[in-house]
Parts: structure tokens; C-alpha cells; sequence
């Protein structure tokens, strides 16, 4: 079951948990963000997920020994419902002080409790201290638009910026990145920063007017999942690509980064790592 952003535990004065505590988890319906970019009542026009990496996974063993790992989390798009991310962090740290026989039942827990509340199975990777030198931490690749010189006169989402390049009709296949993305929660008004990575095939976009329209969602309201739907859909509205990858890197906040993928069917998955902010 989905709840309301009146209910939310983001923003609010709340008590820390003690012991493991499933209830605290708070979904969040997709639909309605959907609803307002055009992709209701229809079938999702892409594929993808949303990446968790959970920083500041602790449980007690069965001797009371704490013990610490990290998660890697894949919900994919097509669940019915985020997880609100403050209520994740709370939800994670219910575990801190409970103790459990092994690792197993902890993903045991884990599994079935953050399946419930996304509304669709998802998979879960537990990565132990051992594990950690091999965490790799890597740039995106492609063309950074970054450095181009634009005069921004808008920094709410405006597709309208999107447009193809001047009178060309070329045909090509790109991957361009800009690290300018950044929106702010809906609840708290609080920045979310991000690495945003563009792939497509199709008519040359104007590279200038995309970072224009990336720089655009500089005081958008908005979760980090709903951002880079918008983008998608506002990128095959205006430019019609014939594939398209749009995947964001968010920064940690609370030990959580989350990661949103989403792209036209047949489009490779990207490697999971993170950047250097994250």
C-alpha cells in the first residue's frame, strides 16, 4: 500500500529506532508523478531500475557483535511504488541494535520486507568488509556538454529548450554527461545533486540547449526517479530518438545514493559503479 506526502517521515522530527521494525518503510505511488508528464493510462515507454547503494548497513550477530556491510539494490521501473528514502534510512537503521543468526536471515528480512513495499520483487546484493577494496568508483564517459558557453535564463524544467542541431538531419549515436543536474526534494526543499548521463541514436540533439534544459531543473521540486523520467520523456517528445538511455548518478544523502535508469527497449544496461561525489 502506497501513502500520501502528508504522512511522510521526510521533513519531520522523528525517534531513532532501537529494533528491526518493517512498519517503517513508506511507499510512495508512481502514478501520480507519471500522470503528470503524460505516461498514464498507457505502457511505459522504457525499461530500467533504480539502483540503492546502502552505505551504512549494520546488524548484531547472534553474540552481539556488530557486524557491516554494504547493499546494492535494483528496483526496477516497472514496480508500482518508490520507497520514500528518509523512511528507508530509518527502516536500515532498525536493524542496528537487533540481532540476528546469520546474514542469510538478514537478506531474508530485507528481501521480503523491501519487495512488500516497492510492490514488485527487486534484488538485493550484500557486500561484506572483505568485498569492499573491489568497490570500483568511476567517471561516466562520453561528450561533458559542461563547459559550453550558454546564457541560462530558466531553472524550472522547460522542454521547450530541447531541440535538434540547427537545419541538420544527421543520423548518429552519442553519449553525452553533464554533472550540472540538480533538483530539490519536494518535502523539504533540501538540493539533490547529480551526474546525468544521455545516450541516444537519432537526429543530432543541440547539445547547448540540452545542458540549457539539464540546468532547468535547478529549482524543480521533484524524487530523483520522477527527474529522470521527466527527462526521458521530455527528450522522445522533442527529439524523437530512435533509442534513448537517460541514467543519473544522485549523490549520498542519510548513507543512501540512488540511482534511476531508464531507457527504450533493447538498450544495454549500464555497468553499476559509482562516481567520485557519490
Amino acid at each position: 500500500m502506497s501513502h500520501h506526502a502528508q504522512d511522510l517521515p521526510l521533513g519531520q522530527t522523528v525517534s531513532y529506532p532501537q529494533a528491526y521494525d518493517a512498519t517503517l518503510l513508506f511507499p510512495i505511488a508512481r502514478a501520480g508523478a507519471r500522470h503528470e508528464i503524460g505516461l498514464s493510462g498507457q505502457a511505459l515507454p522504457f525499461n530500467g531500475w533504480d539502483l540503492w547503494n546502502a552505505y551504512e548497513m549494520s546488524w548484531l550477530n547472534s553474540k552481539g557483535l556488530p557486524q557491516v556491510a554494504l547493499l546494492r539494490i535494483k528496483v526496477p521501473c516497472s514496480s508500482p511504488n518508490i520507497i520514500e528514502s528518509k523512511s528507508f534510512k530509518l527502516y536500515l537503521n532498525s536493524f542496528n541494535q537487533t540481532r540476528f543468526d546469520s546474514k542469510t536471515e538478514v537478506l531474508a528480512c530485507l528481501q521480503k520486507d523491501l519487495s512488500q513495499a516497492a510492490g514488485s520483487a527487486l534484488s538485493i546484493e550484500m557486500f561484506d568488509a572483505h568485498q569492499f577494496e573491489s568497490e570500483e568508483i568511476s567517471e561516466f564517459n562520453g561528450i561533458n556538454i559542461d563547459g559550453l558557453d550558454v546564457l541560462i535564463e530558466h531553472y524550472e524544467p522547460n522542454a521547450e529548450l530541447l531541440t535538434h542541431s540547427g537545419d541538420s538531419h544527421e543520423h548518429t549515436t552519442q553519449t553525452l554527461f553533464s554533472r550540472l543536474l540538480k533538483s530539490n526534494c519536494p518535502v523539504t526543499q533540501q538540493p539533490d545533486w547529480a551526474c546525468v548521463q544521455i545516450q541516444y541514436t537519432g537526429r543530432m540533439i543541440d547539445q547547448a540547449n540540452l545542458l540549457k534544459y539539464i540546468v532547468s531543473f535547478r529549482m524543480h521540486n521533484g524524487f530523483h526517479e520522477n527527474c529522470v523520467e521527466r527527462i526521458f520523456a521530455d527528450i522522445m517528445q522533442r527529439c524523437h530518438p530512435e533509442s534513448l538511455s537517460v541514467l543519473a548518478r544522485y549523490t549520498r544523502r542519510g548513507g543512501l545514493d540512488i540511482n534511476p535508469w531508464r531507457a527504450t527497449p533493447g538498450m544495454p544496461e549500464p555497468s553499476v559503479v559509482r562516481s567520485a561525489r557519490q
